[in-house]
């Protein structure tokens, strides 16, 4: 038995520095007097692997990451969303050499967070990214993340998004606040995601349109306003920069903006209709007016067309059935 109680791996290179070395390479420092139970700590620390900030760390990793083409490249949505993960990595697992990760520690990761599903689900998407670039680095050579299957949202926590009926609509246009119903008509108006909505600006509105670069895609839209978005537009009071605006004139962020819609659906007593459901009765004011589904992602700007197919294909039912009842009266 050595003078460290049997411990390996510890030299000391002058009185009170002992060090942690292995392999000819001193990985870390032992700060606490000997003995003590803190010096245990710290060395088990060491030797199982913790305690040790590795030159693969995913601390290291993610700093070369955000420093990179690949994150400079992200629209400033995903970047947000990105965030969220890279933040949960760097303090679950900053020091850990992510080198040595596999499929199994990220499903496992997954599993801890299966509460909140959307952020499971990010979890091997931000990594797989987070690995391809680590490949691009020369740490690896196989993507772990890649392939992870995803978590299934449980049916009792799958929100749905019914669209705004017409009695809906009509009542949201006679009794609502008229700051509620700015947002409202810029909604159902933009065919945009409720992200955008606070983004658009004074000058962006030449009377008649209105323009906006999307948040999550990045595309550049013009949208030629409808009659009720126009005439609202044309009687709200330009007090900011933005058309959405706090009573201070200063812009109004989108946590205002959904309280005071969650406030007023709650006051109409519309609660089973939220405001993400604004765009999809957009898509179905489109294609009730004949637009096929390209001339509906022109307006609305999905990258995918099954949103459209799934609400355009609502109304086209409402619209078909309709015809067969007169002909059928």
């Amino acid at each position: 038995m050595n003078r460290w109680g049997g411990k390996r791996y510890l030299v000391e290179t002058k009185p009170g520095f002992v060090y942690f070395r292995k392999n000819g390479k001193y990985l870390k420092r032992i700060d606490a007097p000997y003995p003590s139970p803190e010096f245990d700590r710290q060395y088990w620390e060491v030797l199982n692997g913790r305690g040790v900030e590795a030159k693969t760390s995913f601390k290291v990793l993610v700093a070369s990451y955000r420093s990179s083409d690949r994150w400079e490249k992200l629209r400033p949505r995903t970047r947000s969303d990105y965030e969220k993960v890279l933040s949960y990595v760097e303090e679950k697992n900053g020091d850990r050499d992510a080198t040595r990760t596999r499929r199994k520690d990220i499903i496992a990761a997954m599993e801890k967070n299966r509460h909140r599903t959307r952020f499971a689900n990010y979890i091997p998407q931000v990594l797989s990214v987070l690995f391809e670039h680590a490949i691009d680095l020369g740490w690896i050579r196989e993507n772990p993340a890649k392939g992870v299957r995803r978590i299934s949202t449980p049916e009792a926590r799958v929100q749905t998004h019914n669209p705004w009926p017409d009695w809906a609509v009509n009542k949201w246009r006679a009794e609502a606040s008229p700051v509620a119903r700015l947002i409202f008509e810029l909604g159902v108006g933009s065919v945009q995601r409720p992200g955008d909505w606070t983004k658009f600006q004074w000058c962006d509105y030449d009377g008649s349109s209105l323009r906006i670069s999307q948040g999550k895609t990045g595309k550049y839209l013009w949208l030629p306003c409808t009659g009720q978005l126009k005439t609202t537009l044309d009687c709200a009071p330009r007090t900011g920069i933005t058309i959405l605006t706090k009573r201070d004139g200063s812009p109004m962020k989108y946590r205002d903006m959904a309280r005071i819609m969650a406030n007023e659906r709650k006051r109409l007593d519309l609660m089973d209709f939220d405001q993400h459901a604004l765009r999809y009765r957009g898509v179905m004011e489109l294609a009730w007016s004949g637009c096929d589904d390209d001339e509906i992602a022109s307006y609305s700007g999905h990258s995918s067309k099954d949103m459209i197919r799934k609400y355009a294909g609502e109304a086209r039912q409402v619209m078909r059935a309709r015809a067969a009842w007169e002909k059928r009266q």
